[in-house]
């Protein structure tokens, strides 16, 4: 795929990150409006008993009124961030590439964050750098129901990632309940490290809506 377009989420599942390592230009749409239960806000990692969903808390507005992306805030009565980090240090403390990347992703739990859209626009770019994905990327100028680009926005919806078969690889508490497929890419880059690309590039994903 040449160009694609995608919602940002939050630390994104593998299905979306594989789209992204196989284009040449990502562009990230930020007029759209916000919508419950997708991984816009929900991410979901390893734990001793299966997946554990990680859900940040935003302040929602009156019943009915719907609210565009870009002006989404993160509800912070919470300490939500500190309840992820330990979440997953917990779950990948001793898998193989944890302490490797643990020092650039602290930040992200650590600095208080405020705007959901900002949020995930900054996980993306570390993770893109993390991941070794060079491709180009850009910001939605408008929303555009019929873009030129690949539209793959549809991947921030969960149950529309059902259905697409991910190559396994060794997960730390695969011991425990097998394994779990398209969990957040941190999953990914806790169990395989630099070879997180490699793996991303070599699946034989077809999009269909």
């Amino acid at each position: 795929m040449k160009k694609i377009i995608i919602h940002p989420a939050y630390f994104p599942p593998i299905l979306q990150m594989v789209a992204v390592a196989q284009a040449e230009h990502i562009v990230l749409e930020i007029h759209d409006n916000y919508q419950k239960q997708t991984y816009r806000n929900r991410t979901y990692t390893a734990h001793n008993n299966g997946e554990l969903l990680l859900n940040i808390p935003i302040k929602h507005l009156k019943k009915g009124v719907r609210q565009q992306m870009q002006a989404v805030q993160i509800e912070n009565d919470f300490p939500w961030q500190s309840h992820h980090w330990k979440s997953m240090k917990t779950a990948y403390r001793t898998s193989p590439f944890f302490e490797y990347y643990e020092d650039e992703l602290a930040p992200l739990f650590e600095t208080p964050a405020n705007s959901l859209l900002e949020l995930n626009l900054q996980i993306f770019d570390l993770l893109c750098d993390l991941i070794g994905i060079t491709a180009e990327r850009s910001t939605s100028e408008t929303y555009d129901k019929t873009p030129e680009a690949t539209d793959l926005r549809f991947l921030i919806d969960i149950k529309k990632n059902k259905g697409y078969t991910l190559d396994t690889y060794t997960q730390v508490l695969q011991a425990h309940h097998g394994f779990l497929p398209n969990l957040s890419v941190l999953d990914l880059l806790f169990n395989e490290g630099p070879n997180t690309l490699n793996y991303l590039e070599s699946q034989q994903i077809q999009f269909i809506k």
